[in-house]
């Protein structure tokens, strides 16, 4: 009787400490790109999506120094079932908005797949649409912008 009561325990305690979400790694951004990405008021939100690429657990955090460390637990679920492969995907911007990539914005994703409890994910925000500069030696139309 005191045997199965102690496997019992152990048991109980292991499934306590192993929860069924936790994805923990970093992000990181190139050289190019950070000061664009530590910008006043910038978000990085990491975006965990399922196969068929709906949110599953999104994160947020607000202004970032790169690089960031990352975890994702039960906490940050979006839906009850986590199964499958996942992939991580990131967005970088000051408007806040998830889905829409606008100019300025910085984005990016995991390489590959990832699964509900791995670690060490490396995901890298390397992708930008660019800014929005003005052309520069053009005489009378202060509006033209490089982007034409």
């Amino acid at each position: 009787m005191l045997v199965s009561l102690i496997v019992f325990g152990v048991c109980w305690s292991r499934n306590i400490k192993e929860s069924r979400f936790n994805i923990a790694g970093s992000v990181e951004v190139p050289e190019r790109l950070v000061r664009m990405a530590q910008a006043d008021n910038n978000s990085l939100a990491i975006i965990v999506k399922n196969e068929a690429d709906v949110p599953v657990a999104i994160k947020r955090i607000v202004n970032p120094k790169f690089p960031v460390a990352f975890s994702l637990g039960e906490k940050d679920l979006l839906t009850e079932n986590v199964e499958g492969d996942l992939k991580i995907e990131v967005q970088i911007n000051n408007h806040g908005q998830l889905g829409v990539i606008k100019q300025g914005d910085i984005f990016g994703a995991a390489a590959g797949v990832v699964h509900s409890n791995d670690k060490n994910v490396l995901v890298q925000a390397d992708k930008t649409m660019g800014r929005v500069q003005l052309v520069r030696n053009v005489k009378g139309n202060f509006f033209r912008t490089a982007a034409r």
